[in-house]
């Protein structure tokens, strides 16, 4: 198993009980795909360093996970699916 990391943002739109569905849908991703979630960060509404199609600001929440090499194109594939997020990211912790 490797460590991961992923930060997502979220439209600035969602209420606080949406952004927690949203993270616990991810989350759950990771735990059925053999994952582990080791850590949830949720930073909260941040302005963003530039606009994407017309919105300023969003909500960044960082997730830290070990699992398997397969299972970061299957988290990949949800947040593109998901209407929500605007901007993703997953890289392979070095640590």
């Amino acid at each position: 198993m490797r460590k991961y990391e992923t930060i997502f943002i979220l439209h600035p739109s969602l209420d606080e009980e949406a952004v927690k569905a949203n993270v616990e849908k991810f989350k759950g991703v990771i735990e059925n795909g053999g994952g582990v979630v080791d850590n949830v960060d949720a930073w909260g509404k941040r302005k963003l360093a530039y606009e994407i199609n017309k919105i300023g600001e969003g909500t960044y929440t960082l997730i830290n996970f070990s699992a398997g090499p397969e299972l970061p194109k299957e988290l990949d594939r949800v947040f593109r699916i998901t209407d929500t997020v605007i901007r993703h990211i997953i890289v392979k912790d070095e640590k």
